[in-house]
């Protein structure tokens, strides 16, 4: 059975990535699995010192510093699952049914990439815990694990509720088309107004295109509003999103058209840093 895995980590997202699993676990009938990853931290550099200590001094150094790493681990066990704890109960009072708690020693990239055979959607907060005070700051895992997971991931802000709208950034590439037929077949956005949303200008193609894409999501059952916005990708998008108060953007990523192209290298940081809502990224 495929899961929905939440990625918890004790930052000021994770109330946000919490109530998001709830919300995705209703809305797919899937079960959740609130994950901990506990990762390793960097070994300072070791210094020489046989020099300056005895060989006695230095086995007594290296048992304290043994000793020290072994109850840090354990700090961080029990902290991990005090902080899965609260997460589950943050899940079951908005609603989510099955759920269950997994806390993995290791890399965070590495675990999902072992468990995304058996992951329907992954769902991350935007600010890692080493960026709580950076508004705009996106965790250290995030762009790798959009680079390597080959599943829907959700990104949120510090912030969750349920979408009450969504838009589609399209520019009718194989991508976006490929982005559009996802979220037609899925219940996870089912009956919420959609927003189909191209950023001009745009060739006679990619006019036919975006039709075709609007019939697509009226026979979807999907209420459907269409536009084509002017400015800068990232600027219009933004601009969209407020004026229209809609929740979460779906987006293709990946490619080489005006909005696919942040999602390659620094533009992939750019996008995810400045988006001002809930984003949706299909692969």
């Amino acid at each position: 059975m495929h899961t929905i895995i939440a990625c918890i980590d004790g930052s000021a997202s994770t109330g946000a990535i919490s109530l998001a699993g709830a919300w995705a676990s209703q809305r797919l009938e899937q079960p959740l699995t609130l994950l901990h990853a506990l990762e390793k931290p960097p070994a300072p550099p070791a210094a020489d010192l046989s020099g300056t200590i005895g060989l006695g001094s230095r086995e007594q150094l290296l048992e304290e510093l043994t000793a020290l790493d072994e109850r840090r681990e354990k700090v961080a066990l029990e902290h991990g699952k005090h902080l899965l704890q609260a997460a589950e109960t943050t899940a079951r009072e908005a609603g989510a049914a099955n759920v269950t708690q997994r806390q993995r020693h290791g890399d965070l990239v590495g675990t999902l990439a072992d468990l995304e055979a058996d992951t329907r959607l992954v769902i991350l907060g935007r600010q890692g815990e080493d960026h709580a005070a950076e508004a705009h700051a996106i965790g250290s895992h995030l762009e790798s694990i959009v680079r390597r997971i080959h599943r829907p991931i959700l990104v949120t802000l510090q912030a969750f509720r349920p979408p009450r709208s969504f838009m589609i950034a399209f520019d009718g590439s194989a991508t976006a088309q490929k982005a559009l037929n996802s979220v037609a077949g899925s219940p996870l956005l089912a009956g919420l107004p959609c927003h189909l949303v191209s950023v001009g200008p745009l060739s006679e193609e990619q006019q036919r295109q975006v039709t075709r894409a609007h019939t697509a999501l009226m026979e979807a059952d999907f209420q459907v509003t269409v536009a084509t916005l002017e400015g800068e990708v990232q600027g219009a998008l933004n601009r969209y999103h407020r004026e229209q108060q809609v929740d979460l953007m779906v987006m293709g990523a990946w490619g080489h058209s005006r909005i696919r192209q942040f999602f390659v290298g620094s533009n992939t940081t750019r996008m995810l840093s400045q988006a001002e809502m809930t984003l949706l990224l299909l692969r």
